[in-house]
């Protein structure tokens, strides 16, 4: 955590890194077909809801996130495209979601940090928070389900469906966050934040406020982060 800074990344050559990184990763395992750009980008980045990270190490890129915050009244997200017969009537009743997709991690820098999925993850209970979402959804590959049930206590809502532009199918888990928020800080009490780096994290900046470039962590700065 000492040596970790997120940024989110709108415009200029941390998008285009954090966009060669999904390529260098998900090609390793062949999760997306072969492109001449090297990149991996959709409509969805473009989203009025999208928030994209890059996650830092001592100044190096290790991973990268995005996040969508859906509801009815902005429902575009990876989830809601594949899924939107099961989560559209759940938005028109009033449910919002928090909806984390595209992590990414280094391969070279996974090998030497094994801890970088849950200092990527940590931003997805940090959106929840923020927005005030009861549920984190996941759209993932099967094999990665057991991770997802045994961090997030997830359940699946949602059976195996094709996503566009992957080279496999997938399946949709929710998560219950205020079910799993004190079961979830005592065993990784730097999932912690306080309500300020979610809002240099999620927020837009006041009026004549800069954009901050970078956010350190601040779990480890405040025993009582929410």
């Amino acid at each position: 955590m000492e040596r970790t800074e997120y940024r989110r990344c709108d415009k200029g050559e941390d998008l285009e890194d954090i966009y060669r990184l999904r390529y260098k990763s998900y090609r390793l395992s062949d999760m997306v077909p072969e492109n001449p750009d090297h990149i991996v980008h959709d409509d969805l980045d473009e989203a009025p809801n999208c928030y994209k990270f890059g996650i830092y190490v001592d100044g190096v890129l290790v991973s990268t996130l995005r996040i969508h915050q859906a509801s009815l009244a902005t429902p575009q997200s990876p989830s809601t495209t594949v899924y939107g017969d099961i989560l559209g009537p759940m938005m028109s009743g009033g449910l919002t979601f928090v909806d984390p997709s595209r992590f990414a991690a280094d391969p070279d820098w996974s090998r030497v940090y094994p801890q970088i999925p849950y200092l990527t993850l940590r931003l997805a209970g940090m959106a929840c928070f923020h927005f005030d979402a009861p549920y984190c959804l996941s759209t993932i590959r099967e094999e990665h389900a057991g991770f997802y049930k045994r961090i997030y206590c997830s359940e699946q809502i949602g059976e195996l469906r094709n996503y566009p532009g992957l080279n496999y199918p997938v399946v949709l888990y929710r998560a219950d966050v205020s079910a799993i928020r004190e079961r979830s800080f005592s065993r990784f009490p730097f999932f912690k934040s306080t309500a300020m780096e979610q809002r240099l994290m999620f927020g837009k900046p006041l009026r004549g406020e800069l954009a901050p470039l970078t956010i350190l962590p601040t779990a480890k700065y405040f025993r009582d982060a929410a």
